[in-house]
């Protein structure tokens, strides 16, 4: 008969797309089920953290759910930063673990419902006669909130026979979000202001993306003749790049934020106007009349003047025929812009004053390079500017910065795995530093063997924690402690499998050139080394230093 564990992993197998995960003893009974009842795939990855990011990447890059599974004690909070950076990120994924029995805790055992409620994620705990009805309500709780959800089998049950596998009903989601009467009061007004703008901005952010708001946002543009930009989670959701500047923030052109002031009004969609998007305060001007349209219950930063609650997509449709029913006509402030002049970047030198390689000439030389169907996977740290300055992506399920939201290091070389099976014909491209390199060092293996001849790593290594250096370090603080040994990260990569490639000038990045010629199958996976210099500091760096001073 079937096990608890079937009862879990079968109905789990039917609305998800992987598992991601480390065996041991709490969750072998359920990897079983997985492998032998059902036609979900697996993937070992070699730390329990791995398995939560691998999963949490794989929803960003295709918006499908993902699992993630555990054992108990050690392997369940080997996840814990993993899982505070999905609930921070609002991604939604399950964490399938094994837990204490039903008799009590044993000496090994922790609290663990305690501790995933300690990070905002809740717990479903199985039992004989309802795991498949736990494992959808289960589901539900991560689609329907957007968080990670964990599904707790207790050890004594997980091989309990359970009889047949009933046939569980499908995930209830929401629809989206419909304005309410005064939602509604409140859109009208505001396309009589947009009719009336003179210099109409429109912002979009990962909600609008998550909201398939694309069309009704470029047609709103188009209508009211506005500028658009984006947040760093949300480049590429206008369909029209004619008239972008591009990332709002510290990760923008200088000349395209200071357009941004210019504006008489901005309509943020979808974006939760964090300090990084709003330039510690300094995105626009204080006579900028700024809306917000989000799901969230109010305004999310102090600088909104005005707020409507309901679903990106349906606000701006309901924008755009208002508009029309008022016949406006557009602003024309977006056809007197020199958009190539505003979102120009600084090239940098070849190498910098310390002899070491300038960050910005060769994330423009690696750009020029990279494959055009690329997405990019980034770790956290000071060199997270580079890419997101440097190397454009098609849309927002293309740029992907998994640990940026708990502010967290060492979330890269696992998030390649997630990519790299949600979207299985793109190259993945991982940029991290040494310091978040050495933590995920674990999954290099996962990375290289999932990825193979589709993935490629860039790691900026400069001999330190530059964001701490950058930070601490011009305070006065004793920097021992924030540098780090020179680490040969081409030969790691060559230990398991992968090419590696000291870059210590750019024509060195000619090895980039001749493996992206190449057919995916026919290439190792390639990490490239690259010896920076710690003393260029990214502007939105600088930003926090300004702020921090």
């Amino acid at each position: 008969m079937p096990s608890v564990s079937a009862h879990v992993a079968v109905t789990l197998a039917a609305h998800i797309d992987h598992v991601f995960g480390v065996m041991g003893n709490g969750n072998a009974y359920f990897l079983d089920a997985l492998e032998r009842e059902t036609v979900a795939d697996y993937t070992a990855v070699r730390h329990e953290a791995g398995a939560v990011v691998a999963a949490d990447a794989h929803f960003r890059a295709c918006g499908r759910i993902a699992a993630a599974t555990a054992t108990y004690g050690a392997g369940f909070t080997n996840t814990l930063t993993a899982l505070a950076e999905a609930v921070q990120a609002h991604i939604p994924l399950i964490l399938v673990v094994g837990d204490e029995p039903t008799s009590g805790p044993r000496p090994w055992d922790v609290d663990q419902i305690a501790m995933a409620s300690a990070v905002g994620a809740r717990t479903y705990t199985v039992g004989r006669a309802d795991a498949a009805a736990t494992t959808i309500i289960a589901i539900e709780h991560a689609l329907a909130y957007r968080v990670p959800t964990v599904l707790a089998i207790p050890y004594d049950v997980a091989r309990l026979d359970a009889g047949a596998v009933p046939t569980a009903p499908a995930p209830v989601l929401p629809p989206p979000l419909q304005p309410s009467a005064f939602a509604a009061a409140e859109i009208a007004t505001l396309a009589r202001t947009l009719a009336h703008a003179e210099r109409p901005f429109l912002l979009a952010g990962r909600g609008a993306w998550l909201a398939d708001a694309g069309d009704a946002l470029g047609a709103l543009a188009e209508r009211t003749g506005a500028v658009t930009a984006s947040t760093a989670l949300g480049r590429g959701v206008f369909p029209d790049a004619r008239y972008d500047l591009g990332v709002t923030g510290g990760f923008g052109a200088d000349g395209a934020m200071a357009l941004v002031r210019d504006a008489d009004v901005a309509v943020v969609f979808g974006a939760s106007l964090n300090q990084f998007t709003m330039r510690f305060g300094d995105l626009f001007a204080p006579g900028t009349r700024v809306v917000q349209v989000d799901i969230a219950p109010a305004a999310t930063h102090p600088h909104v003047g005005g707020f409507v609650r309901g679903d990106a997509a349906v606000v701006a449709s309901a924008l755009v025929a208002a508009l029309d029913a008022l016949a406006a006509t557009p602003s024309g402030w977006r056809d007197t812009i020199d958009r190539a002049a505003l979102i120009a970047r600084e090239a940098g030198d070849d190498l910098a004053a310390d002899g070491r390689l300038d960050p910005r000439a060769v994330a423009r030389r690696v750009g020029e390079l990279l494959p055009a169907d690329r997405v990019v996977v980034s770790d956290g740290g000071h060199f997270i500017g580079w890419a997101n300055m440097y190397w454009p992506v098609a849309s927002p399920d293309r740029m992907l910065m998994v640990g940026t939201a708990f502010q967290a290091i060492g979330q890269g070389f696992p998030s390649v795995a997630g990519a790299a099976l949600a979207q299985p014909e793109a190259t993945i491209v991982l940029t991290t530093g040494d310091g978040g390199g050495l933590m995920a060092l674990a999954d290099l293996e996962t990375a290289v063997r999932v990825a193979g001849g589709r993935g490629l790593a860039v790691v900026w290594n400069d001999g330190a924690y530059g964001a701490e250096i950058n930070l601490y370090g011009v305070k006065g603080l004793a920097t021992t402690p924030m540098l780090i040994p020179d680490v040969s990260f081409a030969g790691l990569a060559e230990a398991v499998g992968a090419e590696g490639v000291v870059v210590r000038e750019l024509d060195d990045l000619d090895r980039l050139a001749a493996w992206a010629r190449r057919p995916a199958a026919a290439r190792p996976f390639l990490l490239l080394d690259c010896r920076i210099s710690p003393e260029v500091i990214a502007p939105y760096q600088q930003e926090i230093i300004r702020v921090n001073s």
